[in-house]
């Protein structure tokens, strides 16, 4: 008898494959000996490839993080964030150009061209963002989601036009100030200094920004307020302030992202957010979006799938299909596990 009590109790335990589950498990199995196959054809094409993707992970991580913020304070979806990340790469190539008069063989006087240049970058899209949520957002508060939803659209396509007026249809390119030999060299792979600023700046500002948020006064209102601004309010925190706080931090990593992005791959372009925006919020929403460390996940892992796809040489879909994989990706996502890798499934209302 008290072995046919606990039969139930030892079936509830075995885990249950649905359909989509085993198809799931079918093609990472796929993809994993695809890459395997890729790694024992070309090892040191296979390694370099791996080391771009994170380089361009850590782009995709710091504008990732800005929807992450935003998400978790109003859940809003900010469209316009890929935008505010264009106008930082624009900022950058003037800051650095006309202000600094940086171009190449500056030597060591590039690097504290470079951080001045990343200080004001961020301040700059900071306060643009900031200004955003204060025009755009914040009179709509209340409104149903719909609402401050098409307004972010709105205000995308209201940045594009100022980057069309400003700078033109054409790509805007950077100087090309940094060293052309490689920081290392081993058996075929290379790593340039192009890559390695992007990781020096972005691990940096991901640290700064966990600290920010995990052990500061206004990070705890950050939290706070994420979880029930009612409740925060009545604390005594200042509500109106800290989602405009996170507006400026989000603002500020857009900045940081755009300045990478324009000295690591030289050339900006008007349109160039809004596309790599979307890029960042599927990061953001396979990582788990309003999840911090789900976000740099997230963004990490279309970093690589993207160099993998369009960098290995053996039977991949090719460059082509980059866009139709990651938003694929999104749609499964959201289809199967719509809280993300990292995020917790909630219950609606209640």
């Amino acid at each position: 008898m008290a072995a046919n009590a606990s039969a139930p109790t030892l079936g509830a335990r075995i885990p249950r494959l649905s359909i989509s589950g085993i198809v799931g498990i079918i093609v990472v199995i796929a993809g994993a000996l695809l890459l395997l196959k890729n790694f024992t054809v070309a090892p040191s094409r296979f390694v370099e490839v791996t080391l771009i993707g994170i380089t361009v992970g850590c782009v995709y991580a710091l504008v990732a993080l800005g929807y992450t913020l935003v998400y978790g304070i109003l859940e809003l979806i900010n469209f316009a964030h890929g935008d505010v990340f264009m106008l930082g790469g624009m900022f950058t190539i003037t800051y650095a150009t006309h202000f600094f008069g940086l171009h190449h063989g500056q030597g060591s006087l590039t690097v504290p061209i470079v951080i001045a240049t990343l200080v004001l970058t961020m301040l700059t899209c900071g306060f643009i963002n900031a200004s955003i949520e204060f025009i755009a957002y914040k009179p709509l508060r209340h409104a149903p989601r719909l609402a401050p939803l098409i307004t972010a659209i709105g205000v995308s396509f209201i940045i594009q036009d100022v980057g069309l007026a400003w700078k033109g249809p054409n790509y805007i390119t950077a100087p090309d100030v940094f060293p052309h030999r490689d920081v290392f060299s081993f058996r075929g792979v290379d790593y340039g200094w192009n890559k390695l600023i992007v990781v020096v700046i972005t691990i940096p500002v991901l640290v700064a920004l966990t600290w920010l948020v995990q052990r500061t006064r206004q990070g705890k209102a950050m939290r706070a307020t994420a979880q029930d601004k009612d409740a925060a309010a009545i604390m005594g925190i200042n509500v109106n302030r800290t989602i405009s706080f996170t507006f400026l931090i989000a603002g500020s990593l857009a900045g940081a992202a755009g300045l990478c992005y324009s000295l690591y791959v030289t050339t900006v372009r008007f349109d160039q957010g809004f596309q790599l925006g979307l890029i960042a919020f599927t990061a953001a929403v396979l990582g788990g979006i309003g999840n911090l460390p789900g976000a740099v996940l997230g963004a990490i892992l279309i970093g690589l799938i993207q160099a993998w796809n369009e960098g290995l040489p053996w039977h991949m879909p090719g460059s082509d299909w980059t866009q139709s994989i990651v938003f694929s990706i999104l749609i499964l996502i959201l289809v199967f596990r719509p809280e993300g890798l990292l995020g917790e499934r909630t219950p609606e209302g209640g």
